[in-house]
């Protein structure tokens, strides 16, 4: 049997926990997948030892030095405050062992702000990477040759990933785990994990529907709550005017001064977003557009093609090729 892989999660004073610890699962969620340990996960920090978050817990690490960086195969720098990264990147011992772990591990790179340190490592000229939301504009502007995606959950460049942040570190660790080991172990921690999808490195970080919920004004906010576990159903005006007490023409004024936009567009994304992620998942067209509430294959496809400028079909063998993003 081969050694395990090792997967070193650099963390520090003031890091998000989350950035590191999500990770953490779905590598050992892996392990007990197989049955045995295919992943050995390592948290390290520049000394060792405990160390103080942001999230009012304290993570127990190794030090980097227990850690030959010849022997790493994925390595993920956290993210966290300015003041923990500056002092990660001041640290020249940390510096030289992320960037020879970098050279040799299979692939290497961040969740969240864990970006600026590669980026201060001299590790992301000219790549194209994902940051938490954020901080887009700061990483763009105090590195120009860096080429930031502001929308996408988790961005791969050959052997660097980096994701958006927070829980986005789930997503991209799965999609890791899926390249290592298939879809089918993937999906598995997925739904041990209870998430709602696996979503792909192209989506949005931002929902159509908390984008919405977070500019809605009362009582739109539980509506488009409604509307979302509900696109099955007929969501004409009438349905949706009468839901929240309004008459027609005093819903469409307000629901387009609130959403910016028309219910129907508005419907329409919510749908379309959601046939994004059934298509990555492989789900046929017929069963999406029974799912999504359209009558049938040719009328999503019609819908998607407006919208995207490219047939489901298209869309979903971009996303096997890794190069969907065309549609983000």
């Amino acid at each position: 049997m081969s050694p395990p892989l090792n997967i070193a999660l650099l963390a520090f004073p003031r890091c998000q926990v989350l950035d590191v610890t999500a990770p953490a699962m779905v590598f050992q969620a892996a392990n007990d997948a197989l049955g045995n340990m295919h992943y050995h996960v390592h948290i390290l920090s520049a000394d060792g030892g405990p160390i103080d978050t942001s999230s009012a817990v304290t993570l127990v690490t190794k030090s980097i030095h227990e850690l030959d960086p010849s022997l790493v195969d994925t390595l993920l720098v956290a993210g966290g405050d300015e003041a923990g990264l500056q002092l990660l990147t001041a640290n020249e011992t940390v510096r030289r062992w992320a960037v020879k772990s970098s050279k040799v591990a299979r692939r290497y790179g961040s969740i969240c702000t864990g970006t600026f340190a590669l980026a201060d490592f001299g590790l992301l000229d000219g790549k194209r990477v994902a940051t938490h939301w954020s901080a887009c504009t700061t990483l763009a502007e105090r590195w120009p040759d860096i080429i930031v995606d502001a929308n996408a959950v988790f961005v791969t460049e050959g052997n660097l990933w980096t994701s958006a942040g927070v829980t986005t570190g789930i997503d991209m660790s799965l999609a890791m785990v899926a390249a290592d080991l298939g879809d089918t172990v993937a999906n598995l921690i997925a739904r041990r994990l209870v998430l709602y999808a696996r979503r792909p490195g192209y989506q949005s970080q931002f929902s159509a529907v908390l984008n919405a919920q977070s500019q809605a004004e009362a009582p739109f906010a539980e509506l488009i709550e409604w509307i979302r576990e509900n696109l099955t159903q007929q969501l004409d005006v009438p349905t949706l005017a009468a839901r929240v007490s309004m008459s027609e023409r005093t819903f469409l004024r307000h629901f387009a001064r609130s959403m910016g936009e028309t219910p129907a567009r508005f419907i329409e994304t919510l749908r379309l977003d959601q046939t994004r992620v059934y298509l990555a998942s492989g789900m046929s067209l017929k069963e999406i557009a029974a799912k999504v509430g359209y009558l049938t294959a040719a009328q999503l496809s019609k819908a998607f093609d407006r919208r995207f400028g490219m047939s489901p079909l298209l869309f979903r063998e971009l996303h096997r090729r890794g190069g969907c993003d065309a549609a983000g």
